[in-house]
């Protein structure tokens, strides 16, 4: 990975940089999913939306009243992110109910679950694509009929630690820290950075345009307007060749972001801006940085 930014105090200048660019590989187009601009479909719990990138779906809930979220039986480790402080979820897995509230992060093992709406605030479900039923719900599932062949696939990463259990981690145990990079969470196949919320509009002199070698970046936008800019790096083949973009897009919304296009986001609203970056399978670099994982101790690496 490359970063160029001149914003000296974002911790990801300490990542290692990476060079060199494989240019005979096609590299796929970013794909933006305005939420708020569709009706999405309806539920007991609310309108909800299903998306996907090459190794994971995206399934987001604007929860607004009881009821269930999904009742059914996963072949793999699901994970939830609760977007804000209004949100609750009461999930039974295994026969035995827990109960999360507030912004923070579930881990759900793989079985028979039912995720309960118990809030009126957004709630995100994150499902591998391989999940039988799930990756052919996306509204973009036409766009991965081919893998795209620059993502590396999303092998999982090693058990957790104890027995299988659902795990609540909420975001107020961890506050902001200038040390570490927003607050990151690690499952077997998801990496989720619930980042610091942004108060008005972003320093146009401190953006951080960097790429991906071999993974997708999944942005959410859950508060405030914000502009995806996106340059495609010039392959050897012209006809493939792309006009840089600047995305606007308003809350919820999500950015599909491919490798290894150079990117960066930036929070335009007067008030509360706020993102949230996911990745599948977890991030080797940010994995690598002492204290940047919260609950590594949980997920070896």
């Amino acid at each position: 990975m490359t970063t160029a930014t001149t914003d000296h105090a974002d911790p990801r200048r300490s990542l290692p940089v990476m060079a060199g660019m494989d240019r005979s590989r096609p590299i796929a187009a970013a794909q933006y999913f305005d939420f708020g601009a569709g009706p999405g479909t309806a539920s007991e719990a609310g309108r909800t939306w299903t998306t996907r990138g090459q190794n994971a779906v995206v399934h987001y809930v604007a929860a607004r009243a009881p009821g269930p979220i999904v009742d059914t039986r996963f072949a793999s480790e699901t994970a939830l992110v609760l977007t804000s402080d209004a949100a609750a979820v009461t999930v039974t897995w295994d026969g035995a109910a827990t109960d999360a509230a507030g912004h923070g992060i579930v881990v759900i093992p793989p079985g028979a679950v039912r995720i309960d709406n118990a809030g009126t605030g957004d709630v995100v479900l994150l499902v591998r694509a391989d999940e039988p039923g799930w990756a052919e719900r996306a509204a973009n599932a036409e766009a991965y009929a081919e893998p795209h062949p620059r993502v590396a696939p999303a092998e999982p990463w090693p058990e957790p630690v104890g027995a299988p259990r659902v795990r609540v981690y909420p975001a107020a145990d961890h506050p902001i820290s200038p040390e570490r990079f927003g607050r990151i969470y690690r499952t077997r196949s998801f990496m989720i950075n619930l980042l610091p919320e942004q108060d008005g509009p972003r320093d146009p002199a401190k953006l951080s345009p960097h790429h991906h070698d071999d993974f997708e970046q999944y942005s959410l936008a859950t508060g405030g307007t914000w502009v995806h800019h996106i340059r495609t790096p010039w392959l050897t083949d012209q006809a493939q060749w792309r006009e840089d973009e600047h995305v606007r897009m308003g809350s919820p919304s999500l950015a599909v972001i491919p490798p290894p296009t150079i990117h960066t986001s930036a929070g335009t609203s007067a008030g509360r801006n706020v993102l949230i970056d996911i990745f599948s399978p977890p991030r080797e670099d940010f994995s690598a940085k002492a204290g940047w994982v919260l609950n590594a101790e949980d997920y070896p690496r």
